[in-house]
């Protein structure tokens, strides 16, 4: 007579006994789930770059925040997209700072705004923020300040405490060649801005590799530099200007090259940055990169209406599938953090943005961008971890043999 197993018993224990690999199952670098990283916070519903926005994101669901950082008059860092703050915040329909208006020129693009550097913080505090899309909620324009890169920290920390999950913060240091002028420019020195950054993050962090915390940037020499002041997690951005109707990427300035690169003449493209020697140079100083999406996935624009709504555009587009890029970084020890999902534009190859962020999720991303943190949270649970197939199909053929043999030990 042969011993066997009752069903419950046997899945019990394939329950147990694989257990431990379905913690490893995805296929990230270091096997763990994907982080949803809030852009700008929840900057598909709340102005962006705002405690609200942020609170907001992580209330949603969000592993990381993502504060982008200028600097203001006096020195201190502050949550804007850009030095420019005219889209971002009501100061154009202030009457006494009119005067404060600039044309400079930012990494080759000059523009008449109002920019952070001429506000000291006390300044700043007396502006509000505002929605810059038009196509997306202007209910809340005018009620919410610009926070500081502390005050980002503090509620990171306060919402870490009060939802029991550690809630990261991903900052960017925005233009740091441009802001090395500024810093001189005001009294301070060349590299205040990155070492400000450094300051603040070991006070409140630590000196560790494994804070929650990635520094990234477009540029290379101040990751460089930054990779010799602090063991905090560093990530190298990678633009474009386009994508192509081949699916290749349109390299023109000032997207085609890293600021940094352009003011020293060097000829270092984004493109050479994800080629196979790009990726071992990045690997000597940063801990991951993140490219913009039409990197890691293959689209082409073959002119077929896929959803059938009558107009031919980026969601139509045919998807080819990995562009090798996300395997070639994980071999190089990379993380991959890509950008942006965003669910009401710039969707390509998909009809919505949950489909979107489950391709890339399936890819074996990092981590993904997105502006709507809700959609990261619901595709991230609506895709299998990728081994999770083979172990069900493996659960399903024990329990297959276990019932042929308990009708053998009947007969």
């Amino acid at each position: 007579m042969h011993h066997t197993l009752s069903l419950p018993a046997l899945a019990a224990a394939l329950l147990l006994s694989t257990a431990a690999p379905a913690a490893l199952a995805w296929n990230t670098l270091d096997g763990k789930a994907p982080l949803i990283i809030a852009h700008r916070g929840a900057s598909g519903l709340l102005p962006e770059h705002t405690l609200e926005a942020y609170a907001k994101a992580i209330e949603l669901g969000a592993n990381y925040i993502e504060p982008d950082l200028v600097m203001t008059k006096d020195g201190v860092l502050v949550a804007r997209h850009e030095p420019t703050i005219g889209a971002t915040t009501n100061v154009g329909s202030i009457a006494a700072f009119a005067d404060r208006k600039r044309t400079k020129t930012v990494d080759g693009v000059t523009s008449s705004d109002w920019y952070v550097e001429d506000f000291t913080l006390a300044e700043l505090k007396t502006l509000r923020a505002v929605q810059p899309r038009a196509n997306r909620p202007q209910q809340y324009n005018g009620q919410f300040q610009v926070p500081t890169l502390d005050e980002v920290i503090a509620l990171a920390k306060q919402k870490s405490l009060e939802t029991g999950r550690t809630i990261g913060i991903y900052p960017e240091l925005k233009h740091s060649t441009y802001m090395q002028g500024v810093s001189q420019g005001l009294g301070f020195s060349k590299t205040y801005f990155e070492d400000k950054l450094v300051s603040t993050l070991h006070a409140a962090y630590g000196n560790d590799r494994n804070a929650p915390v990635f520094i990234q940037s477009f540029e290379v020499r101040n990751l460089q530099y930054l990779n010799t002041r602090t063991d905090i997690k560093l990530v190298q951005l990678v633009d474009a200007d386009d994508v192509n109707p081949d699916g290749s990427l349109s390299l023109v300035a000032p997207y085609a090259q890293p600021a940094d690169v352009v003011a020293a003449g060097g000829k270092l493209s984004f493109a050479d940055l994800v080629s196979p020697v790009g990726l071992s140079m990045v690997a000597t100083y940063a801990d991951g990169i993140g490219p913009w999406k039409p990197y890691l996935l293959k689209t082409v624009a073959d002119g077929v209406d896929r959803n059938g709504d009558g107009v031919v555009n980026g969601k139509d587009r045919l998807v080819l599938g990995s562009t090798g890029v996300i395997e070639a970084a994980h071999k190089n020890g990379l993380l991959v953090h890509t950008w942006t999902m965003r669910d009401d534009g710039g969707l390509l190859g998909f009809s919505d943005g949950k489909s979107e962020i489950e391709a890339y999720l399936k890819l074996g991303v990092d981590g993904v961008f997105t502006d709507f943190t809700a959609t990261g949270v619901t595709a991230l649970a609506a895709v299998p971890e990728p081994e999770t197939y083979a172990l069900m199909t493996a659960g399903l053929a024990l329990l297959w043999a276990a019932k042929r043999r308990r009708e053998q030990d009947k007969k």
